[in-house]
């Protein structure tokens, strides 16, 4: 979600990639939902790992910031990152997985989880470009 909504305020003006502790081939339909909502598609979008990420060539030293959503990501960032010139920042985001009985209750969960990556995203780089 925050690579899909981070690209739609600030387009090109900034390079963001998306990357796990762990792979997940397939985005959660929950979270293509909830963005679709506010026009972000995720239709195609593909998680990868840290290790996946190194392994294709995109090198961590090339990047100037990580934004880590959870604690296990903040922990991976710091020990790949801890030879580079390279800030990482944890934002503690509501994990909407598993959460909610009902379709409409995890939809919910999804949408506040959506909100607070919107916000802070905002919170941290301002208002959006006029180029996306």
């Amino acid at each position: 979600m925050a690579e899909g909504i981070m690209k739609q305020l600030y387009g090109t003006s900034c390079y963001i990639q998306s990357v796990g502790v762990k792979t997940d081939l397939e985005i959660d339909g929950f979270a293509i939902a909830v963005c679709h909502e506010i026009g972000v598609e995720l239709d195609r979008h593909r998680s990868r790992s840290f290790d996946e990420m190194e392994q294709w060539g995109d090198d961590l030293s090339s990047f100037d910031l990580v934004l880590a959503l959870s604690p296990a990501s903040q922990r991976r960032a710091l020990e790949l990152t801890r030879f580079y010139h390279l800030d990482v920042e944890y934002w503690p985001i509501l994990d909407p997985t598993g959460l909610g009985e009902s379709r409409e209750a995890r939809l919910a969960s999804y949408r506040q989880t959506r909100d607070q990556i919107r916000q802070r995203l905002l919170d941290r780089f301002g208002p959006p470009t006029e180029e996306s």
